[in-house]
């Protein structure tokens, strides 16, 4: 047994609950949320504790996702949903944390400043509890791409996880900017977590009377006006544009339901993309598999021996 423990990764929760409140980025609404430790292998469930009991449970799955304009929005079979869930997957992924229950009295994940680190810190004040259960890793075998006009996203086996990433906007404060991240939970926290989501001002009358960015401020968001910034602090990161688009992968990738090992590449990529490419991916099953996480490593060997020797 000894040795087994040595050779495995074991799943991860939180120690103790916690909580926080802050404003939903698009409603607007005061949002309640409390993260709890949850059995292993249950994974990560959201539960709206603002509608009926029977109704309330939503499993941050790829299959869940309703929307992914601006956003990530999931919902369950009943239709109750909850929207803004990248940044806290993201954290929750960066942290290593397989199995939690978050509790939401609201229509999504509260905002708090636009970024992931106020859930890495909820995380790092609750403390995290190995379990008893080995866990997986969502292994890429066989490339898989797909494409919509001039963005392209890409799995492919890596002994890893990467993110590569290039985006580009028609505006001098962002331009074009590349970012390829080595995942870890150390470069995650000191690289990625801090940045910000970001939007233009003149965008945000037409997205409020869609209903959306009705809690948008200078608080939660880096905001552009023409050729300047207007968040009087500037930017965390000269490429804090970037950094915040990995963010945004790295969260919606772990909707896969497992961590990956893989590369991904991405052009121009969103929360639509992300979504197109994990249905590809598991609409192929020679392209993928799960397998026992080393704990050595890190991570299993890829080879097709290490892949029969799973089955």
């Amino acid at each position: 047994m000894e040795e087994l423990a040595g050779a495995m990764s074991w799943q991860h929760t939180l120690r103790r609950s916690i909580g926080c409140t802050g404003v939903g980025l698009h409603s607007g609404d005061a949002i309640t949320m409390v993260l709890h430790p949850a059995a292993p292998n249950s994974g990560i469930r959201f539960r709206r504790t603002d509608v009926a009991a029977e109704n309330c449970e939503i499993a941050a799955l790829y299959g869940n996702i309703a929307s992914t304009r601006l956003c990530t929005t999931l919902a369950n079979e009943h239709g109750v949903g909850v929207g803004t869930v990248e940044h806290l997957m993201a954290a929750l992924a960066g942290c290593e944390i397989d199995n939690v229950v978050i509790e939401l009295r609201g229509p999504e994940v509260p905002v708090m400043d636009g970024s992931a680190e106020p859930f890495v810190s909820l995380i790092e004040n609750a403390g995290t509890a190995e379990q008893d259960a080995p866990r997986r890793v969502l292994q890429v075998l066989h490339p898989v791409t797909v494409r919509d006009g001039d963005c392209v996203a890409t799995l492919e086996p890596a002994d890893g996880f990467s993110v590569a990433l290039d985006i580009e906007f028609d505006s001098s404060v962002i331009g074009a900017q590349g970012y390829d991240l080595e995942f870890s939970t150390a470069a995650f926290k000191s690289d990625i977590c801090r940045a910000r989501t970001f939007g233009f001002l003149h965008e945000v009358e037409a997205m409020r009377r869609a209903g959306l960015a009705r809690g948008g401020s200078l608080d939660n968001a880096v905001v552009i006006d023409g050729d300047r910034i207007v968040n009087p602090g500037g930017l965390r990161f000269v490429d804090e544009f970037v950094r915040h688009k990995v963010l945004d992968c790295i969260g919606d990738l772990y909707l896969a339901g497992a961590p990956l090992r893989g590369k991904f590449r991405g052009v121009r990529t969103g929360h639509t993309m992300h979504h197109k490419l994990l249905c590809a991916l598991f609409a192929q099953d020679a392209a993928w598999t799960m397998l026992p996480m080393d704990g050595n490593l890190g991570m299993p060997a890829w080879t097709p021996q290490a892949v029969a020797a799973s089955a």
